[in-house]
Order: C-alpha cells, then sequence, then structure tokens
C-alpha cells in the first residue's frame, strides 16, 4: 500500500507541530505539508499531490470551510476532514456540503485520528457520535414548522420532502417507492430534482441536509 499524504491545517503551531510528529511516525503516512490556514491548504494542492487533509474550521485568511470549498472545487480527490468543537456545529454542516469527508474533535486520540485518516481515504464519510449527540439534543424546533420552512425555502415539493425523509431513514429507492405507493424511477427522477434543488452531490449529503434542518 502506498503512503497516505496527508496535508495538517491548523492555525496553532504547537498542533501543527504535534500531529506531524506523531501521525508522521506511521509507516502508513508521509507528511505532504504543514499549513497555516486554507489559502496555504490550497496552494499546497496546487504544489504538490494530497490524499488527505486534517482542516482546522477556525482560521485567519481563509477558514476550513471556505478552504473545503476551494479544494473540493478544484482537488475533487482530497479528502478532508475537519477538525472541530462541540461549538461549530453549523460550519461542519457547511463543510460537509462542499465536500468534506467528515469531521473529529481536536482532543480525539491520535490513534482515532489515525484510524479517521484512513477510513477518509479509502472514501468512508466520518461523523463523531458525541457531536451528533451533543446536535440532536439542541434540536428543539417542532418538526412540522421545520418542515415548513425548508419546502418554502428551497421550493420543495410535499413528495420531495417525503424522499428527503426516507432517505434520511436509510431506505433504498425501491423500499421508498414501496413506501410511498410509486415506481422506483419516480423516486430516482425526484431524487435528481432534490439534488438540484438543493445543490448538494449525492443521498449522503442529503440525509446531512435533513439531519441539519430538523427534519428526522
Amino acid at each position: 500500500m502506498n503512503k497516505i499524504k496527508l496535508a495538517i491545517v491548523d492555525d496553532e503551531k504547537l498542533i501543527r507541530e504535534s500531529l506531524k510528529i506523531i501521525l508522521g511516525s506511521s509507516k502508513e503516512i508521509e507528511i505532504a505539508g504543514l499549513c497555516e490556514n486554507g489559502e496555504e491548504a490550497f496552494n499546497l494542492c496546487k504544489e504538490t499531490n494530497v490524499d488527505v487533509m486534517l482542516m482546522d474550521i477556525r482560521m485567519p485568511i481563509c477558514d476550513g470551510v471556505k478552504a473545503t470549498k476551494l479544494i473540493k472545487e478544484a482537488y475533487s480527490g482530497v479528502k478532508i476532514i475537519i477538525l472541530t468543537t462541540f461549538k461549530d456545529d453549523d460550519y461542519i454542516f457547511d463543510a460537509i456540503k462542499y465536500g468534506a469527508s467528515g469531521y473529529i474533535l481536536k482532543d480525539t486520540s491520535h490513534e482515532v485520528i489515525l484510524h479517521t485518516i484512513k477510513s477518509a481515504y479509502i472514501g468512508n464519510i466520518i461523523m463523531n457520535p458525541e457531536i451528533a449527540t451533543a446536535i440532536i439534543e439542541n434540536k428543539t424546533m417542532d418538526k412540522s414548522k421545520a418542515l415548513d420552512k425548508v419546502k418554502n425555502t428551497y421550493n420543495l415539493t410535499s413528495r420531495e420532502l417525503e424522499i428527503i425523509t426516507e432517505i434520511s431513514e436509510g431506505f433504498t429507492n425501491k423500499e421508498i417507492g414501496e413506501r410511498l405507493f410509486i415506481t422506483e424511477g419516480t423516486v430516482k427522477n425526484n431524487i435528481t430534482e432534490i439534488l438540484s434543488k438543493l445543490e448538494l452531490r449525492d443521498r449522503t449529503q442529503i440525509a446531512i441536509f435533513a439531519f441539519k434542518n430538523n427534519l428526522i
């Protein structure tokens, strides 16, 4: 297996250097570069091949959300893992919308960070259960109000909202068709329209959208 080329992006030098020393000691990791902000991270991608980036959210000049958008648009193959805290849930979902592979807490053990890097490298989505639980506990908006708000904001039909909810519950197109008494082809057509209206890329992002907007 080729080494994973890892970039570390954080405005705190101590964090950058610590992660470099610990993660760089792994036989599976090659440190591709250290960056202080998102602009440096974007420029690094121009200069060298990067497989995975550990990206802080709150940074000067160019934060992690904006950097994720820029990098994924220009270098879609780069996997980005957001380094975050419990206070950054809005930023987290924006970053995932732009193509980040997930997020982990800054105080996560180095063993778990290494496992996360390898998981993102092969295409998995990473979500820290502690943050997910905290976000769920803080969602107080009534679901019916949330549905109305999303429906009006994104010009979604009632059927499209139903399908978004079904996707977020993990049902396949065939299962959704059976549950809503429509054909699988109709489900696919609706999903295409949903992705267009919400400016999302895939089913995973639809599920994240539903979670963020209190639809589940």
